[in-house]
């Protein structure tokens, strides 16, 4: 039986997963409950090592195909967090949990390779050992930094690792992926501004933070449209501005903004570092006050390597009879760091036509599950085949 056939027999009990994880939606590194059931059910697939609390509460099963000749271990990983959203989807099996859901779809990928790991647990149809990786804090804390420092990489001695998101407006159960960067840098910023408060009405008597703040907003765009080469890729997104009072009659001693920047190369990530710097302080200085510049980068760019995306898109068409070339995405993914540890992939797998990720009516698409499983087991047993 085609290995798409089998997960579609299986697609009742890896929804009945996947909805579950669903209705208990876990932030960050907070995934107790959601990486308990991924243990268990490991277990009771009978996975030949299960290893919970990588990167603090990520869990990791072993996998040992009929035979061991090529030595090789291929790495699956799917993300388990998600995010604090108010749910609005009006499902069944919508969030128990009051701003916090599911919004990104990891409940689907977390079931999607559970199913996964049944299949290749019952049937073992290849050489070498396949390790199932369940990472948490995807979304902003960098779990896949975190399991790669636990020595996640050596430990299992993984050659080779795979990664899947699904995509709201591709069809369902298509694939796209590209070679090279594929999703952009992120990087944090927080900036405080510092002046001298005083009466609304005496502005003379102040040194303004509000409008140094608010000059130093506009002029931040200028690293983009007169900094950056025009070809390159960079956002820059000011998505905060807090002031220390909120009274009508105040100019406020301090104001804090917050946003991202988002690079494609490591030459225009040093350039939006730099001039971000250079940019606020000088801002804060032409108006009589200072600016305190926190950048922080957080998830480096996902760099697909060229010939595991080869073989990745030839396992996708496999499946679903193409694979198409994705777009740039300048959103992060924290499989950056396994990315940067390891050769491997990434490939989107189509949600069809709902909402987008991140948004309180997002759902997963509970039919694309065969064409999701179907793909990891397929690039263990493709990767890995077994021994005549």
């Amino acid at each position: 039986m085609p290995i798409k056939n089998r997960f579609a027999e299986m697609q009742a009990d890896i929804t009945a997963w996947r909805r579950d994880i669903h209705q208990h939606p876990e932030i960050l590194f907070e995934t107790h409950r959601t990486s308990a059931l991924v243990a268990d059910k490991l277990r009771e697939f009978g996975c030949d090592e299960v290893v919970e609390g990588i990167g603090r509460t990520g869990v990791v099963g072993l996998i040992k195909g009929r035979t061991d000749a090529s030595g090789k271990v291929i790495g699956l990983r799917a993300d388990m967090d998600a995010l604090p959203i108010h749910e609005e989807t009006g499902v069944d099996y919508a969030s128990k949990t009051d701003g916090a859901m599911h919004a990104c779809g990891h409940d689907g990928h977390t079931a999607m390779l559970l199913g996964a790991a049944r299949y290749l647990a019952e049937t073992r149809n290849f050489d070498g050992t396949a390790v199932v990786i369940f990472q948490p804090a995807e979304e902003g804390g960098g779990g896949g930094r975190e399991m790669c420092d636990d020595g996640m990489m050596d430990r299992w001695n993984i050659d080779e690792v795979y990664g899947m998101h699904n995509w709201p407006g591709m069809p369902v159960g298509t694939f796209s992926i590209r070679p090279g960067v594929f999703f952009a840098a992120t990087d944090l910023l927080k900036i405080e501004f510092e002046g001298l408060g005083g009466h609304a009405a005496k502005p003379h008597e102040t040194v303004d933070t509000t409008l140094m703040a608010a000059h130093a907003v506009t002029a931040l765009q200028s690293i983009v449209s007169r900094n950056a080469d025009p070809i390159e890729r960079i956002v820059v997104s000011i998505t905060a501005f807090e002031t220390s009072s909120k009274a009508f009659n105040v100019i406020p001693q301090k104001v804090q903004i917050m946003g991202t920047v988002r690079t494609m190369s490591p030459e225009i990530r040093d350039l939006a570092e730099k001039r971000v710097t250079e940019i606020c302080e000088g801002t804060a200085a032409m108006f009589g006050g200072v600016a305190r510049v926190d950048y922080n980068r957080n998830y480096p760019a996902m760099v697909n390597h060229d010939e595991q995306t080869a073989f990745a898109a030839d396992v996708a068409r496999s499946i679903s009879g193409q694979c198409d070339e994705a777009p740039l995405v300048m959103g992060g993914e924290d499989f950056a760091f396994m990315l940067e540890e390891r050769p491997g992939a990434y490939i989107l797998v189509g949600n069809g036509d709902t909402a987008m990720v991140h948004h309180p009516k997002y759902n997963f698409n509970d039919e694309a599950i065969p064409a999701g499983c179907s793909w990891w087991a397929e690039i263990v047993e493709q990767r890995l085949p077994a021994a005549s």
